[in-house]
């Protein structure tokens, strides 16, 4: 007797071809470095092919598997969680910097550190976060093509349809990626391109209003974030240093822009959940001045949030803003996914930590230096978290005070 795969393989196959076409738009003789979970390997193997059909120089694919790394947490020494594998991030630096692509399926189970010691999984990504930095900064400074996306392994399913038997968890969180990764549809390379164009139109208006400052007010929030200086807009496809365009997050609904890093004051009240390192963050209440999230508290999980923003100096600070309506196709599904990627997409959010470099008007061409004295903040983390919903409005304000409306009620105004 042959059980039926739950995970539809012509659209599977088609997400493979648009994490190659449209994700990262692979250029001819180009080499590309996949990270993934051991779990995802079928998609790695559609993605595999599709480079390889494309023209792709070297495919190289860097596994990453839960019970090697629960083994770390039970067995090794207490000195092994401030290490981490440089030698690995330096060699994808260097790959990097020969202009390799970057293809990171995400698909974790996001509770996997849930039973571990707080202090360890932070010391781990401390060390983790140096160690990457090299080559993250190739990443944030869009010095190449990248892009994620996901694969729906059981443990994830299993969290997001706990009530379901795991054939049909895994077929629901199928479908959920597939849907809001536009492969459910009759020509997916061309939704993209129309909900690029869409997106465009935001950011190109937000871009023309040139806003000093937009303000947030909702249950729980009174905010004020204050725009980088010549800050910019984006959204969807976007040119990397090296020329190529990409999507780099698929499924992307949000248009962002760099905060100011010493300009973000009041108090903002999260609209879903935090899933971080293995700890669900509930109900959490931030409040800024001068920019710097001075007190953070949360119904469950504040002490595993705090020890994040204790990272570094920037980890306090905001790096990115974005804007999602309340519409979104990710927010219309009323699923919580348990991993950023889809739930920031259901809701405007703001990120702790690292912003990017190219939110700002030639950034490609500015030194860091630059982009901190323009406001731009550094940090080891990019953690965002969702603030949107629909009683929530946000207004912009420009240089003189005068305001306009952006949302009312999580939608374009």
């Amino acid at each position: 007797m042959t059980t039926q795969n739950p995970i539809d393989p012509v659209k599977l196959d088609k997400l493979g071809e648009v994490a190659i076409k449209v994700g990262l738009q692979l250029a001819e003789g180009q080499d590309l470095i996949i990270t993934a979970p051991m779990t995802a390997a079928p998609l790695v193997r559609r993605i595999t092919e599709h480079a390889y059909k494309a023209g792709a120089g070297l495919v190289t694919t860097i596994y990453s598997d839960e019970e090697a790394t629960l083994a770390r947490y039970k067995y090794a020494n207490d000195a092994s969680f401030d290490r981490a594998a440089g030698w690995l991030y330096s060699g994808m630096a260097e790959a990097y910097k020969n202009n390799a692509a970057r293809l990171a399926i995400s698909g974790d189970n996001p509770m996997m550190l849930a039973g571990q010691d707080p202090a360890k999984v932070s010391r781990a990504n401390r060390a983790n976060s140096a160690a990457y930095r090299p080559a993250l900064e190739l990443i944030t400074g869009f010095d190449i093509n990248w892009n994620i996306v996901s694969y729906p392994t059981l443990a994830w399913a299993k969290l997001v349809f706990p009530n379901d038997s795991d054939d049909i968890a895994v077929g629901k969180l199928a479908d959920a990626i597939f849907a809001a990764s536009r492969v459910d549809q009759p020509d997916p390379i061309a939704a993209w391109k129309e909900h690029n164009a869409n997106l465009k139109k935001r950011w190109t208006w937000l871009n023309e209003k040139k806003f000093a400052s937009l303000h947030y007010t909702g249950p729980g929030t009174d905010l004020t974030v204050g725009l980088a200086d010549g800050h910019r807009w984006k959204g969807g496809a976007s040119e990397a240093k090296n020329g190529v365009t990409c999507n780099p997050n698929i499924p992307t609904e949000e248009v962002f822009t760099t905060p100011h890093r010493e300009r973000v004051d009041g108090y903002v009240a999260a609209t879903k959940p935090l899933s971080h390192n293995g700890s669900l963050i509930e109900e959490m209440q931030g409040r800024f001045e001068n920019g710097r999230l001075i007190e953070l508290k949360a119904a469950k999980g504040a002490d595993v949030f705090n020890k994040v923003l204790d990272t570094d100096e920037g980890a306090r600070r905001l790096g990115e803003v974005a804007l999602v309506p309340h519409s979104s196709p990710i927010s219309a599904s009323g699923i919580l996914f348990f991993n950023t990627l889809y739930d920031e997409n259901a809701s405007c959010h703001i990120a702790q930590g690292q912003c990017y470099a190219d939110c700002f008007i030639d950034g490609k061409s500015l030194s860091q230096e630059q982009i901190f004295a323009q406001g731009g903040n550094k940090s080891l983390i990019h953690i965002d978290w969702m603030i949107g919903s629909d009683k929530v409005d946000i207004d912009g304000v420009h240089a003189d005070g005068t305001t306009e409306p952006v949302m009312r009620k999580g939608e374009w105004a």
